[in-house]
């Protein structure tokens, strides 16, 4: 972990000097140095002070760097096909465990002509256009501003029925240890 090098950059963002720090928590100006450079690791007591100094939450410092804030810019996203009709499906951002994707259906077109399972959870919201989905014995017709959930190990389907693209939000929650696989729908 970094969490000196953290802590340095929380502080020099926020305009923080080691003395101050060190004024409002009690440790001396030589053992934050000592943190700062990641050269002795702190009891997260001490982390808890100096997090409160900081004004920032005791768990920020102990995040690894790939569990803070992602961002994925609107010209960044990763697009790929989905299924047999080769749905556009832009990736909008995931974490260990959850994946949310932006469909696009052109008029007519579906997650395959037969209903499919894989492991996992989705919720759907309809941006725009009308839609059919079937689980099972459940069909459902759903318009712009509708949404829906369901356990994607029921074979599941998805058609667009409407004239015009419809556009669906597609949020896949899997477990750790599942396979994910990148042709949800």
């Amino acid at each position: 972990m970094d969490i000196g090098s953290t802590i340095r950059a929380i502080r020099k963002r926020k305009k923080i000097t080691i003395a101050q720090i060190c004024e409002e928590t009690g440790l001396s100006q030589g053992f934050m140095s000592q943190v700062e450079t990641n050269k002795t690791s702190p009891s997260i007591a001490t982390l808890d002070h100096i997090a409160t100094a900081l004004k920032v939450p005791l768990t920020y410092l102990l995040m690894k760097k790939e569990e803070r804030m992602s961002i994925v810019r609107k010209g960044d996203r990763k697009i790929t096909t989905s299924g047999s009709e080769s749905l556009k499906v832009e990736h909008l951002g995931s974490s260990k465990n959850m994946k949310l994707r932006l469909v696009e259906f052109p008029p007519g077109a579906s997650t395959g002509e037969a209903p499919h399972a894989h492991p996992g959870e989705e919720v759907h919201f309809v941006v725009k256009g009308q839609i059919i989905a079937e689980q099972g014995e459940d069909s459902a017709r759903l318009e712009e501003g509708d949404s829906f959930r369901w356990n994607a190990c029921t074979p599941h389907r998805v058609v667009n029925i409407s004239d015009e693209l419809s556009i669906v939000l597609v949020a896949v929650y899997m477990e750790a240890d599942s396979e994910q696989d990148e042709d949800f729908l």
